[in-house]
């Protein structure tokens, strides 16, 4: 039994050194220095790129790319596409200058391809900054709010066996109710 417990540590010993030599090639090891580097590299980044917003779904990358041109020299261009690999109707352009954006933000309300451009700076997306919305009430549903104050259970029943008392709400007058 000690053997064979022995040799199972050998080998998870042995696919643990496995998997870190293939994690440290695929360089997906992420320490938390290299984490905000890489985030200060992505503010870096987005400070150089502008959105564009209304494009054309028939424009090619090539032909923003020609259209902001004037301002700087484009480094990239990326036209987001759905699932099925159709243009959503937006572009990101990141340019070599930071100057070039402030360039590329006079282009706003521009025409490419018949439609009048939507230009502003890229903003940073910050992981879990999404605001909370809460549920709005279906009018169809009906509205049911929660009480402010409900009273504890009671431990026993005060009403005879089985029974439990119910409590209501306060009386509001509500046309739907």
């Amino acid at each position: 039994m000690k053997k064979r417990l022995k040799e199972m540590e050998d080998e998870t010993s042995a696919l643990r050194e496995m998997q870190a030599k293939v994690e440290k090639e695929m360089g997906s090891v992420q320490d938390p220095a290299n984490a905000a580097g890489s985030q200060i590299n992505k503010e870096e980044v987005d400070s150089r790129s502008i959105f564009v917003g209304n494009v054309d779904y028939a424009c090619t990358p090539e032909d923003v790319q020609q259209h902001f041109q004037s301002c700087g020299t484009v480094n990239r261009v990326t036209i987001r596409t759905d699932k099925f690999g159709q243009p959503k109707g937006y572009a990101y352009v990141e340019f070599l200058e930071v100057e070039a954006v402030q360039e590329a933000l006079s282009l706003n309300e521009s025409e490419l391809h018949g439609r009048q451009l939507k230009v502003t700076a890229k903003r940073t997306n910050v992981p879990g900054m999404k605001q909370f919305r809460p549920r709005r009430a279906n009018p169809y549903m009906g509205f049911r709010g929660r009480a402010p104050y409900a009273p504890p259970p009671f431990a026993y029943a005060p009403y005879g066996y089985g029974k439990v008392p119910r409590f209501r709400m306060g009386m509001r007058y509500s046309p739907y109710y």
